[in-house]
């Protein structure tokens, strides 16, 4: 029964993930019910082992169908691997609770900011030349993955808003790059918890079959209804990340 659940679980976070990110709102939540005597880096460690298999298929799935602009997210997924790794290395140094009660506050502008510009990331227009785009690129893979290494919540959807604000990416564009960027996060966070021993390879084998069905599923839902249904669900990803990390930095 505890397998079915998680995996279920994963089944809709893959789908979520697929389209806006966010599916460590669903599957998080539910490894920790289900296991709630296990050590909270073996359950993260179980989770990315998971959610990394149907963010590399939504990557695939997302390449076959929308222009990928790999010369410049290339070196953004480098830049957001290697930015993870020091992101990880950092929070041995320094305690990221400040960031706990900050973070619902940047993720309300973040909705505010998306919610009065109607036309925000519904036209795919990117507005810098080949150079400067990918210098953009790997800033924003650098600093967000450094943010996933370190902290974390949020990290699809800020790779998604920060590729539609400041290149001029459109949703359904700026979501394609953020898997990218994702799965190299991922396989840096991977890297660190396998090395200290905090995966469950047999429960993220089940999990990772379950989300790969998810991620088909949510990335043909992105690729047949297009940017506009992606910022739908974004903003809703969003408002939801919004009240749990609210919770958790005010309430809990």
């Amino acid at each position: 029964m505890d397998l079915l659940l998680v995996s279920l679980a994963s089944l809709l976070a893959g789908g979520i993930d697929a389209i806006v990110g966010g599916g460590g709102l669903v599957l998080v939540p539910a490894l920790f019910a289900v296991y709630p005597n296990a050590a909270p880096a073996t359950l993260f460690g179980t989770n990315k082992s998971a959610s990394v298999w149907g963010t590399g298929i939504a990557t695939f799935q997302y390449a076959r169908r929308v222009q990928m602009r790999w010369a410049v997210l290339g070196p953004a997924a480098l830049a957001a691997l290697a930015g993870s790794f020091l992101g990880a290395w950092a929070v041995t140094l320094i305690d990221p609770t400040f960031l706990r009660r900050a973070l619902p506050l940047i993720l309300l502008a973040v909705l505010l900011y998306t919610l009065a510009k109607k036309d925000l990331g519904r036209t795919h227009a990117p507005r810098h030349e080949r150079g400067r785009e990918t210098l953009l690129a790997c800033a924003i893979g650098a600093v967000i993955g450094g943010y996933d290494g370190f902290f974390g919540p949020g990290t699809g959807s800020f790779f998604i808003f920060l590729f539609v604000r400041l290149l001029g990416y459109d949703f359904l564009h700026a979501s394609a790059a953020a898997k990218l960027l994702n799965v190299a996060t991922n396989v840096a966070a991977i890297a660190l918890f396998a090395a200290k021993g905090h995966i469950w390879w047999q429960v993220g084998l089940l999990m990772a079959a379950a989300n790969v069905t998810g991620s088909l599923i949510g990335t043909r839902l992105a690729l047949r209804h297009g940017a506009g249904f992606v910022r739908g669900v974004f903003i809703v990803v969003v408002g939801a990340l919004i009240l749990k990390t609210g919770y958790d930095a005010f309430l809990r």
